[in-house]
């Protein structure tokens, strides 16, 4: 399969209509697209990611008309939430709609929904005319893709398009919320933070390990977000000498002397450009990756999880 590399809306939603998969930019991440009615699609997205079928996906919607095709039920909660943060990086489980297949949701009876803000994300989504299955764009497990080329080092000749845009804005995956219990419950940390959904639903609650609320969002349950090399957690560089074999990344700059190095202004540009170093660093062949840990408010609520199960592997 030779997979098209195009800037053109119309050539990508093309290849959407006509039963292919496409990459595109969101705020987030790339995801990697398909029609969520057709059957055969969305498979072919679980074998170009070597996804495993238990692993549910998120669809997307271009305008809030469309959100009746996918949710069977909207909660009061997830009225207000939808209100609040549709279009962002805000996906909501809910109970799905007879149409949907299961193959989309993972035998689930329940489907994420997701209005991406990003303005070519949405332009596509509306060209596709349906709304769209998408997880983020790569191999699975490996670090998520936030630029094009890093899609095509995961999947060139394994999808039919990518959607070529520019670097995403955010650089970590959505927020998804459980709206099918109540209180709702955050089950994935991402770009939309714990603080800014508490403003618009006090109560909602954080997943704690449980096992039957971990298998409705992506992320949870698998190997994710990891680099070929070894992540280290760390406080400060302080606690790591000149290692010119490694690498490190965080707020403060080290002392010593790395294969690569990336000190950030900020915990944003920390989570914006975490997981393009780390393909950077695969590329280099780096062994070992020393990353800073941040206070887990906002945003770094959501980075230390990345960089936690990155650890993990």
């Amino acid at each position: 399969m030779r997979t098209v590399l195009t800037r053109s809306i119309a050539e990508a939603a093309e290849f959407i209509r006509s039963g292919g998969t496409v990459a595109f930019p969101t705020e987030t991440v790339y995801g990697l697209g398909a029609d969520v009615f057709n059957v055969d699609a969305v498979a072919r997205i679980f074998e170009a990611k070597q996804r495993p079928p238990d692993n549910p996906l998120i669809g997307h919607i271009s305008e809030h008309g469309q959100i009746d095709m996918l949710a069977a039920e909207i909660s009061i909660d997830a009225s207000g939430l939808i209100e609040a943060f549709f279009p962002g990086p805000l996906t909501l489980i809910v109970p799905k709609t007879a149409r949907v297949p299961l193959i989309a949701t993972a035998g689930l009876d329940t489907i994420g929904v997701r209005m991406p803000s990003a303005e070519l994300a949405r332009e596509f989504l509306a060209a596709c005319g349906t709304p769209v299955v998408a997880p983020s764009a790569n191999l699975s497990g490996r670090p998520s893709p936030t630029t094009w080329q890093a899609v095509f080092e995961d999947l060139d000749g394994r999808i039919d398009c990518i959607l070529q845009g520019e670097a995403t804005d955010h650089g970590l995956e959505s927020t998804v919320v459980d709206c099918t219990i109540m209180p709702p419950v955050i089950l994935r940390l991402g770009s939309l933070s714990i603080e800014a959904l508490r403003s618009v639903v006090p109560e909602i609650g954080i997943h704690r390990q449980d096992p039957t609320l971990a298998q409705r969002s992506p992320g949870l349950r698998y190997k994710h977000y990891a680099p070929n090399a070894r992540v280290v957690l760390v406080d400060s560089p302080s606690e790591i000498g000149a290692d010119t074999g490694s690498a490190y990344i965080g707020l403060t700059e080290p002392a010593g002397e790395f294969a690569e190095t990336m000190a950030c202004g900020s915990v944003e540009d920390y989570a914006h450009t975490v997981f393009a170093f780390f393909r950077k660093c695969d590329k280099a062949g780096i062994d070992t990756i020393y990353c800073q840990m941040v206070s887990e408010a906002g945003i770094g609520a959501a980075l230390m999880d990345r960089l936690r199960r990155a650890a993990s592997h």
